[in-house]
């Protein structure tokens, strides 16, 4: 977007919630020393929603919560990305089921992985941006936990974290 068109759009209040192919991209690392869990998610805005696509290798084989958290930063093991992204202040559950008002907005479910240890998940989440609102989440961490989400309260009890990363935007 050249400096022009931002200005227009400042000047008549239609600051949109993100640029023609702007995307969201997270790289996930193990939290441990010598882990080699890798990770990428990718956070796309779609007429339907923000369409979060992760896929993750060399990951234990099972069932893994995944969750976005509220700060990005991925220092003390994972730990330094704080708790669950919840700007409403609700309980925890599966955001694609429960809505905004059921379920934290970083409430992403469960990753499945194989025996090869590589597991992939695609959602798409009604109301989640990257930028503008409520519910943006350019900035935060995606955590990879190592047990699954069983969506008990507070949190789903899935355990360590296991992979971060943070969400950062880029155009094209």
């Amino acid at each position: 977007m050249n400096r022009c068109n931002l200005f227009v759009m400042l000047v008549v209040g239609l600051l949109p919630a993100c640029a023609p192919g702007e995307h969201g991209t997270a790289e996930l690392h193990g939290t441990q020393p010598g882990s080699k869990i890798f990770g990428a998610a990718t956070l796309t805005p779609t007429p339907n929603g923000l369409r979060v696509s992760i896929r993750v290798t060399n990951t234990p084989a099972g069932v893994h919560g995944l969750h976005i958290h509220d700060v990005g930063s991925c220092g003390d093991g994972g730990k330094a990305a704080g708790g669950h992204y919840n700007p409403d202040g609700v309980k925890h559950g599966f955001l694609p089921k429960d809505g905004f008002g059921g379920a934290h907005a970083g409430d992403l479910g469960n990753i499945t992985v194989g025996p090869d240890g590589t597991g992939r998940l695609e959602l798409t989440l009604l109301g989640l941006t990257l930028h503008d609102g409520p519910h943006s989440v350019a900035g935060r961490a995606i955590i990879l936990h190592e047990k699954p989400d069983d969506f008990g309260q507070p949190t789903g009890n899935a355990g360590g974290r296991s992979g971060c990363g943070i969400i950062a935007v880029a155009g094209h």
